[in-house]
């Protein structure tokens, strides 16, 4: 692979990785499973450090997914809430727990527990009452959702308990049973509502929802797998657990020590077969050390730690037969081949569809009418079909194969040569694709309109008074009032959010739309290099290609979109409309030169403000932020849980660290 390609694909796959991430914390719509977003993390990893010029510190190798919501307010983790590493086999299992004894004297003791499929949370606890209720958000900042978990029945509001230290803090895992689930689920079908995935979906989205008297009703759960305090209680985990026990919350029985692998094996092999026969979901088991001592000498990277990892079972299969095959076209265009399948229980749902990825699936599979397929629901999300019995085809056989033309406006599809999907090139007149653009338009990350999700878009394409983005601007408040669903308030509502979305900086605005493979970053990044919408109009492939972040196919897409007339027109209607297609004033504006000439590399996790907050602020005073840490780099700006290899290479190359408090005395802010 060549040092362009690699960058590209690095690209790609950040932001591909950050919009699961997005799906699976804020939306609770994931859309593949555990299993398939690993291998995307884990390609991601291998060519980071392949290419090691190309890594960012924003990158989600880094990172620990964020599910904050702007709804809620936000406080700093005490301890950060960092995520597990996966294992889907017992050879890495096996180097797991060699590289522990490795790193260890003497022998190590393990706990292994149940891995329940819900929304982990941060409990803390103040002279023996329950004060705050954090979501994990970015690990180190999380969602204030106090109100909501006190709603949860079987955590204790106040501890008597003489040996409660004066604070403390316990991680747990709100989970629904699946009763309450399928009852949950059946209720919002009857009154008309889209029914929740999974059990994990469905109290996700409840510990996020707004009104506690909601969330009291759906009878959640709180699972706790961990105690933390500055005053040490027990010098290991079990036994701290079972002091939280004494405590009053409830913690899983089924956790055990285990001395050897073999011991571990067997605990897993156990309840690989079990887990049916549970109230909750799980997905797999979590391995932890039990010794705090030996936790601690083990140590973190930057975002899992080092003693600990999770184990996740093996994707469910069932046999059953293929009906037909229909075709989706979605936002930009891809034509996704779905089959439709006689009925199936599989993993505690019926099975009706199932996604085929692309053609080249469908020919590897040599799919036929009729056939009977394996489906597997691979972290029991989006079911797909991974094989074929041919034993059992008829003589007959009616071969699938992929279609010519778009299923929606009947355009002859397009394969690009480097790419395995076909996708419909009428962006501007296909119905599905007009859709999602302008969700994708009004969307969180984009022009944030409240208000504009799939159902309402659908409704206002179908009276005819949206058909691209730009009409949004032209919507009245007479015309949404009148329509099904509205009444005066929420028809101003979605007015007034219409016209506070002109606000949006240049960047939002460019991501907003919905330039094939501009995903958030690159837009982010375009936008530094073309403060303009002109200037990036008349920019040349080459000329964007200058910038580090883009290859020729970000650059081929960039400029086929603005050699479109009827784009041209669209973006002329939003400029005239008042959007911002330029960078402004106050975003030009630097607080400081304090930083000017310097190059700053952030590490670690903070207190006071979360990265992407110090990068805007080192930016703002004149600064410029680096990658990776180099000769050039003029100090490393350090957090907790800095990686050891990075301190060493900042030692060796004799850069100076810099911790929170100095950083911010430095900025004149502390």
């Amino acid at each position: 692979m060549k040092q362009s390609e690699a960058k590209e694909r690095i690209l790609r796959l950040r932001e591909e990785l950050s919009r699961h991430n997005d799906l699976y914390y804020r939306q609770n719509s994931p859309i593949i499973s555990d299993f398939e977003y690993d291998i995307l993390m884990n390609e991601l990893e291998t060519l980071e450090k392949k290419y090691p010029q190309f890594i960012s510190e924003d990158s989600p190798t880094l990172r620990v997914g964020d599910d904050t919501n702007k709804d809620f307010g936000q406080y700093s983790h005490k301890y950060p809430m960092l995520s597990l590493g996966n294992t889907y086999n017992e050879g890495e299992l096996r180097d797991f727990i060699d590289r522990v004894d490795k790193l260890t004297d003497g022998p190590v003791q393990f706990v292994c527990e149940l891995k329940f499929d819900g929304v982990s949370i941060s409990i803390t606890y103040v002279n023996g009452k329950l004060f705050r209720a954090l979501t994990r958000g970015d690990g180190v900042k999380g969602d204030d959702v106090t109100l909501n978990i006190k709603t949860v029945k079987n955590l204790p509001h106040i501890i008597q308990y003489d040996s409660v230290p004066p604070e403390f803090t316990v991680r747990g895992e709100v989970v629904m049973t699946r009763d309450v689930f399928n009852r949950l689920n059946d209720e919002r079908v009857s009154e008309g509502n889209e029914p929740f995935a999974n059990p994990r979906n469905a109290a996700a989205g409840t510990i996020k929802t707004l009104d506690p008297k909601v969330v009291a009703s759906r009878d959640l759960t709180c699972l706790v797998y961990h105690l933390l305090t500055d005053k040490e209680i027990h010098e290991n985990h079990f036994d701290n657990l079972m002091e939280a026990k004494k405590w009053g919350f409830e913690v899983p029985g089924s956790l055990v020590v285990c001395s050897n692998i073999d011991e571990i094996l067997k605990f897993i092999n156990y309840w690989e077969k079990e887990r049916e026969n549970l109230p909750y979901d799980i997905d797999g088991i979590v391995i932890k050390v039990n010794s705090l001592s030996v936790q601690e000498k083990l140590g973190y990277t930057s975002k899992n730690p080092r003693w600990a990892i999770s184990y996740k079972f093996k994707a469910e299969q069932a046999a059953t037969r293929l009906i037909s095959v229909s075709f989706q076209v979605g936002r930009t265009g891809v034509v996704t081949p779905v089959a439709n399948l006689e009925p199936i229980l599989l993993a505690g749902t019926t099975v009706k569809r199932a996604s085929l990825h692309n053609a080249d699936q469908i020919e590897l599979l040599d799919l036929h009418i009729d056939d009977t397929v394996f489906v597997e629901k691979g972290g029991e999300i989006i079911p797909k079909i991974v094989g074929v019995d041919h034993s059992l085809r008829n003589d007959n056989p009616d071969k699938v194969l992929f279609i010519p033309n778009c299923p929606e406006c009947g355009t002859e599809l397009v394969r690009n040569e480097d790419e395995a999907n076909y996708f419909c090139p009428n962006y501007l007149h296909c119905p599905p694709q007009i859709k999602g653009r302008i969700e994708h338009f009004a969307g969180r990350k984009a022009m944030d309109i409240d208000g504009i999700g799939e159902k309402i878009v659908d409704l206002l394409y179908s009276k005819g008074l949206v058909v691209n983005y730009a009409d949004l601007y032209d919507l009245s408040y007479d015309q949404i009032v009148v329509l099904e669903g509205f009444q005066d308030k929420s028809a101003s509502n979605l007015i007034n959010s219409i016209q506070r979305s002109k606000a949006m900086p240049y960047n939002r605005l460019l991501f907003a739309l919905g330039i094939r493979h501009v995903g958030e970053t690159v837009a982010k990044t375009v936008a530094k290099n073309f403060n303009t919408i002109d200037k990036l109009i008349n920019a040349t492939p080459e000329q964007l290609m200058e910038i580090d972040e883009i290859g020729p196919k970000i650059a081929s897409s960039i400029v086929n979109f603005f050699a479109d007339q009827e784009n041209l027109a669209i973006i002329d209607r939003l400029r005239k409309k008042g959007l911002m297609f330029g960078e402004s004033k106050g975003e030009e504006k630097t607080v400081s030169n304090i930083l000017k000439g310097k190059t700053v590399v952030i590490s670690g996790t903070f207190e006071k403000h979360s990265r992407e907050e110090y990068k805007e602020i080192i930016e703002k005073h004149g600064g410029k932020n680096g990658s990776s840490i180099s000769s050039n780099t003029s100090f490393v700006l350090i957090g907790s849980n800095m990686g050891p290899a990075k301190k060493e290479k900042a030692n060796k190359l004799g850069v100076s660290l810099m911790n929170e408090i100095e950083f911010l005395k430095l900025i004149g802010e502390y």
